[in-house]
């Protein structure tokens, strides 16, 4: 009883600090653009998320399958609740960390980490690497290059057709909405609210895409159905991204590179149509390394990435599933003496 109670609270610390670290995918063009203040911008992309959270009940069981663990490592360890804990404490604790340093990373790569680690410690032999290839390390290795490409596609092509719109908008201390220059206003306000909408559709894929793979943990345990699990993940998904998402969020705002809403918008139409169409067809891409791969490629349309930030970006990227794997790996070897 004490292992379940552990189990559950650990789990929704890693949907909270999933929150933290991601729901700002949905806020940052908003902010970078100049369109929205910090505050509103996380409040918007937060509900959104809750809403794919939701939704995920519905179109993404696929990926709740994929991250129950099994074909990767024994059916036995899957329904293991120490394996559990150290799966889903691993996670938290590489996120955490990463959140606490304004990184974004990658809690998908975090919970491939740790169910890695917890399951080399038990079984070495009954890990299925070959097939954890084809399922989740392809696709989330191919998405953010994916999106970097099309973002240097789209980004010039929205700013050949669109008018120019203010440089800034926004005062960047969180005060109210100030307009600085005065473009057509047909054109601004059409690119704005689509703008907008484009981030509500990242928030709102995001939360479809995480929600089932944080919920899976306690599935599997057998702590509630689809519906409670994920319900459960999504308001303390929420909570977290309420609190903690400014953080990463100002970093993917305006120090990957300097954005317009042109540019902004074009990186959430990358991004929404690769997550959705990930989320629909069961595969584990992350929404981090989606939304950040597309701000990759505005820099390079625009000439205007900072590659110091990016390459620390890459760098905590590739220590995400080491490092969960690392603390999964001992977190299982101590459990079962609690």
């Amino acid at each position: 009883m004490t292992l379940t109670i552990l189990l559950l609270l650990t789990t929704l610390a890693l949907a909270a600090i999933n929150g933290a670290n991601d729901n700002s995918k949905g806020a940052a063009t908003l902010i970078g653009s100049g369109l929205m203040s910090t505050r509103g911008a996380i409040w918007m992309a937060t509900l959104a998320t809750a809403a794919g959270g939701l939704a995920s009940i519905l179109l993404a069981q696929g990926l709740l399958a994929a991250f129950s663990g099994k074909g990767i490592v024994p059916d036995s360890l899957t329904v293991s609740v120490p394996f559990l804990i150290a799966v889903a404490g691993a996670a938290t604790a590489t996120v955490g960390l990463a959140t606490m340093a304004s990184l974004p990373i990658s809690t998908t790569h975090a919970l491939f980490g740790g169910l890695f680690g917890a399951g080399l410690v038990h079984d070495a032999g009954g890990v299925q690497f070959a097939k954890a290839a084809a399922i989740i390390v392809v696709p989330l290795l191919l998405s953010p290059l994916m999106a970097a490409v099309l973002a240097l596609v789209v980004a010039p092509l929205l700013r050949r057709t669109a008018h120019a719109p203010a440089a800034s908008r926004v005062d960047r201390s969180d005060g109210p909405i100030e307009s600085l220059a005065t473009p057509p206003l047909r054109s601004l306000r059409g690119i704005d609210l689509l703008h907008v909408l484009s981030a509500a559709v990242v928030g709102f894929a995001r939360g479809l895409n995480d929600t089932p793979k944080i919920a899976a943990l306690l599935v599997a345990a057998g702590l509630g159905g689809v519906a409670g699990a994920s319900s459960s993940v999504v308001i303390a998904m929420a909570i977290g991204g309420w609190l903690g998402a400014h953080r990463v969020a100002k970093t993917l705002a305006w120090r990957v590179t300097a954005m317009d809403p042109r540019e902004g918008l074009a990186g959430n139409l990358v991004t929404s149509t690769l997550v959705i169409a990930a989320s629909r067809f069961g595969l584990p891409v992350s929404t981090t390394h989606v939304s950040t791969g597309a701000l990759f490629g505005i820099g390079l349309s625009n000439g205007k990435a900072n590659f110091r930030i990016i390459a620390m970006i890459l760098l905590a990227w590739g220590v995400t599933l080491p490092t969960s794997a690392m603390i999964a790996a001992l977190l299982h070897f101590l459990l079962p003496s609690v």
